[in-house]
C-alpha cells in the first residue's frame, strides 16, 4: 500500500501539475473515442501500450479479455459496452489478448479449476475460442488460443445491441488486437481467421 500511496503523492506534485489544462478539460467534458476491452491482468496497461492521455480511452478489464455474448438481464461488462457505444459514442472497440494470459493457459492446458469456480464459470465465455484453438492447432498451444479467443469476443461484442445498430450505421468499427509482453509488439487478427498483421 505504501507504494501507492507514494505514486498518488508523485502524481498530484509532479504530473498532475504538468498536464493542468488538460485535466481542466476533463473535468466538464468525456469523449473517449475507443472502446478498449482487455484483460484484467497487471502486466497489461491500455494507456501505456497505445500511449493515449487520459480521457482517449473508455476501459473495460475482465479476466481473460472475455466478453459475454449478449443476454437480458445485469451484466457490468454489456452495461460499459452499451454506455461507451449508444451514449459516449465512440467510433471503435479493441479486443486486445496477450501472451501468457493465465485464463487462456489455464483452458489450454487444462488446469483444474475446482478451487476456483466462479473463475471456471467466467471461463465458459471462451468455449468457441477452445473449439476453434483445437481445430486449427495442436492442442495447448496457448499462442493459438489467445488469437481465437479474440476473434471469438469479437463476435461476443457484435450481439449487443448497441453495438450491432451503430455497426449496421457504419459508425463503429472493431478490431482485434495480441500483444505480446516481451517484445511490446501487437498483431491485429481479423475476424475471418486471416494472418495476424503488425499494428503500429
Amino acid at each position: 500500500m505504501q507504494d501507492l500511496t507514494e505514486g498518488v503523492a508523485r502524481f498530484q506534485r509532479d504530473v498532475h501539475p504538468a498536464k493542468a489544462e488538460l485535466f481542466a478539460h476533463l473535468a466538464t467534458t468525456h469523449r473517449p473515442t475507443t472502446l478498449f476491452i482487455g484483460c484484467s491482468d497487471a502486466r497489461v496497461v491500455p494507456e501505456l501500450i497505445t500511449q493515449s492521455e487520459p480521457g482517449e480511452l473508455f476501459v473495460i478489464r475482465t479476466a481473460g479479455n472475455l466478453v459475454p455474448a449478449h443476454t437480458p438481464g445485469p451484466d457490468g461488462v454489456a452495461a460499459g459496452i452499451e454506455y461507451a457505444v449508444a451514449v459516449l459514442g465512440v467510433r471503435d472497440i479493441v479486443v486486445c489478448g496477450h501472451s501468457a494470459c493465465g485464463a487462456m493457459t489455464a483452458l489450454a492446458e487444462r488446469h483444474d479449476l475446482a478451487a476456483t469456480p466462479a473463475v471456471a464459470d467466467w471461463l465458459r465465455h471462451a468455449d468457441a475460442a477452445r473449439a476453434r484453438a483445437s481445430a486449427s492447432a495442436a492442442e495447448g498451444e496457448v499462442s493459438a488460443l489467445v488469437r481465437e479467443n479474440v476473434r471469438a469476443q469479437l463476435a461476443n461484442l457484435a450481439t449487443h445491441p448497441s453495438v450491432a445498430r451503430a455497426l449496421a450505421r457504419h459508425t463503429l468499427t472493431l478490431s482485434g488486437w495480441v500483444y505480446d509482453i516481451p517484445t511490446g509488439t501487437v498483431e491485429e487478427v481479423d475476424a475471418a481467421g486471416r494472418a495476424p498483421v503488425p499494428v503500429g
